[in-house]
């Protein structure tokens, strides 16, 4: 609840659905959500999110722009309702806060100079060249994917969002720079650098004996089971209907990307 749901024993479902707004936080992070020039709050999360509220009822979105690795815990301090953001379904963040159903699979992706002067081509390519430096978004489920294949941490240069990634590339500051596909698809079209190449043949990282796929979801507070459940019938409905394929195609997504019938539950239990 927040606070305000507390004070009048409203969840925070009943508090968003009888004002008819929710609060959204985001991180800049293209294509999942993102801020466009005007302000106005845009990407694949978003807009399907928008898309589920609607449909509950609740017509207005209120976007807060924050740093990635400060979404859940700007969501528990009740900064906003729920967070929407390239969130991967993860152990770790489920301790702190609960997933509605995914609403992608994804994969990751590799960016490098030009030519690809150190030869990379995975993440256990980087691992096995200690003088490889790779930059990741704060946060980033990609900081683990490295660690579980070997890369050790002097190699890994935490930057505070995709841009910077790409900055500390095109500087020379780091040798690679790793998000999910789409992500990397964004952020090299918007620069267009011929100095810096996406790897076409990457290989996923594979941990465990398990290819790494990503399930993005919406995230909420641990006491918003009701909140969350109806987002769940709301997405489910959207899914079904095909309008979710819809919002993937404005954003660079394809069929491949649908998560299929997996639920978050599902999505943890596997990763254990």
């Amino acid at each position: 609840m927040t606070q305000e749901a507390g004070k009048t024993n409203q969840t925070t479902l009943e508090r968003a659905k009888g004002e008819g707004v929710v609060t959204v936080g985001f991180a800049n992070e293209n294509p999942y959500a993102y801020a466009t020039s005007d302000g106005k709050l845009t990407g694949v999360d978003a807009e399907i999110a928008r898309a589920v509220f609607k449909n509950m009822g609740i017509e207005q979105v209120n976007p807060v722009l924050t740093e990635f690795g400060s979404l859940i815990p700007g969501l528990n301090a009740g900064r906003f309702d729920v967070v929407t953001a390239g969130m991967y379904i993860t152990p770790d963040r489920a301790e702190q806060a609960d997933f509605a159903n995914p609403e992608y699979s994804i994969g990751e992706a590799l960016a490098v100079k030009a030519g690809n002067p150190l030869d990379l081509h995975s993440y256990e390519d980087i691992a096995a060249n200690p003088k490889a430096t790779i930059a990741v978004m704060n946060g980033a489920i990609e900081i683990d994917y490295l660690k579980g294949v070997g890369v050790s941490d002097k190699q890994i240069k935490i930057v505070k969002d995709q841009p910077g990634a790409l900055a500390a590339l095109k500087a020379s500051r780091v040798d690679a720079i790793t998000m999910t596909g789409p992500s990397l698809e964004q952020v090299l079209s918007g620069d267009n650098d011929p100095n810096i190449e996406r790897v076409q043949d990457f290989k996923n990282p594979v941990i465990d004996g398990k290819s790494i796929r990503g399930y993005g979801a919406a995230t909420f507070r641990k006491d918003d089971d009701d909140f969350r459940e109806a987002y769940n019938k709301e997405l489910k409905k959207l899914m079904d209907s095909g309008k979710v394929l819809e919002v993937y195609k404005k954003f660079g997504f394809t069929e491949s990307e649908l998560p299929g019938d997996i639920t978050a539950e599902e999505v943890l239990e596997s990763q254990k």
